[in-house]
């Protein structure tokens, strides 16, 4: 058994996992762009699977649900008017749900998230989407110095195999990487099965 600790543990900050009864659930470019081609994901119809029970729970519990759609370039990655950079359809918003269109991989940088989330009036966020090492990390990075909880779903997220000068790092690697960096200082991390 490890003697390593995080910073919240160091720092006496530990926070429970949300619950999704008193939170906003946030949903993280859940776009085809990731289901095939140069950004397909590793596990992402699991990920994708798990992010629908959230959403489901989320809804009966009429908990708030914001979706963030990466707005990319005109015939590139993510194309705003092109098929691949449209949300997929298991996850389109419904009528009182909210959606956030980002152009970098932090959805409060040029959005108007923070005010969305101080609108709908919780402290608490539980975070869910793609990629891992990307957009999720660095969205669920600066919850923490607007001064939210976070609590991110490690199974209801997914990434990819990364080039490295030293070689293919895998996308499982990447991923337990990142989940242990947010569990470490920025986020509490659940399974979806935790939360339903």
């Amino acid at each position: 058994m490890s003697d390593l600790k995080t910073m919240f543990q160091l720092s006496g900050r530990v926070h429970a996992p949300a619950n999704l009864s008193n939170a906003t659930l946030i949903i993280i470019d859940a776009q085809k762009e990731y289901l095939s081609g140069p950004l397909a994901l590793t596990g992402v119809d699991e990920a994708l699977a798990n992010i629908c029970q959230l959403v489901e729970k989320a809804r009966a519990v009429k908990c708030p649900i914001v979706h963030i759609r990466h707005l990319g370039t005109v015939g590139g990655l993510f194309d705003p008017q092109g098929e691949r950079g449209q949300l997929v359809p298991e996850l389109l918003p419904k009528d009182d749900e909210h959606l956030v269109e980002k152009r970098l991989p932090n959805a409060f940088n040029g959005t108007g998230l923070h005010d969305l989330l101080q609108k709908l009036g919780h402290l608490d966020l539980i975070v869910c989407g793609f990629m891992s090492h990307s957009s999720i990390s660095t969205t669920v990075r600066a919850t923490k110095d607007y001064g939210y909880r976070c609590t991110l779903v490690d199974d209801a997220c997914a990434t990819r195999d990364l080039p490295s000068p030293h070689g293919v790092v895998s996308a499982q690697v990447v991923h337990r990487t990142e989940m242990a960096i947010m569990a470490d200082n920025f986020a509490t991390l659940a399974l979806t099965k935790d939360l339903i």
